[in-house]
């Protein structure tokens, strides 16, 4: 009978906790003016794909540098690096989303002020880490044109905890079929008046005005830092 109440506050105590580091950690990130990016998404929406692009895309003009969060690989971690940029990966083993003191444990060592971008890559997954603040300034949620118009239906509370939706893959959506207006509308369904970005990685397709609002952003934070300091 007191197994229920027991779970409850158990999980509300792991949450009140990483809240805690969460905070600590956007005001650790917000002084040292790097933009901290974390990217949520279910498996093979090309999350990886697409944070390689944009790294790579980024370093030539802009220090970047990313944590990738996987269950037990660190396949995604080495294909990352191949953007030149620095990378640790963040084994979960069985725990299917990142927390906040996996983030602060994996900077050890890192100089957050030699930075300007910091990615973070959750695990796949559109359920547990709607749940848990990681302490970034911008949440993107990333929708592959694969996987159907209906998902932000399907998993509202991610969508509704994110800043941005990513439509990915945008290379295959004649060949899929997929209805952009359809999934735009379910999106603003959700989250009204949230920015969508439709792009490929693979051909390049709307990169261009991401990245603008990608280093927009970056001038404010570091207009809030030298406001903060």
């Amino acid at each position: 009978m007191s197994a229920q109440p027991r779970l409850v506050e158990v999980r509300k105590n792991v949450l009140k906790q990483n809240d805690v580091i969460a905070r600590a950690l956007r005001e650790h990130f917000r002084t040292a003016g790097v933009l901290v990016v974390s990217l949520v998404s279910s498996p093979g929406s090309g999350k990886t794909a697409f944070l390689e692009k944009t790294m790579t895309l980024l370093h030539s003009r802009h220090k970047v540098a990313a944590l990738v969060g996987d269950l037990a690989t660190e396949n995604d971690a080495t294909r990352l690096a191949r953007s030149q940029a620095p990378v640790r990966q963040i084994i979960t083993g069985t725990v299917c989303h990142l927390e906040a003191a996996m983030v602060q444990n994996a900077l050890a060592g890192w100089d957050l002020n030699q930075l300007e971008f910091l990615f973070i890559e959750n695990v796949g997954n559109l359920v547990c880490p709607s749940s848990y603040d990681l302490g970034e300034e911008l949440r993107f949620v990333l929708l592959s044109v694969t996987e159907g118009e209906d998902k932000p239906l399907k998993y509202p509370t991610i969508f509704n905890s994110a800043d941005v939706a990513i439509i990915t893959k945008s290379d295959l959506a004649a060949a899929v079929e997929f209805d952009e207006a359809a999934a735009r509308r379910n999106i603003q369904a959700v989250r009204p008046g949230m920015k969508v970005f439709k792009l490929s990685s693979k051909t390049g397709e709307g990169m261009a005005e991401y990245l603008e609002f990608l280093e927009s952003g970056r001038v404010h934070s570091q207009t809030a830092a030298a406001v903060g300091g």
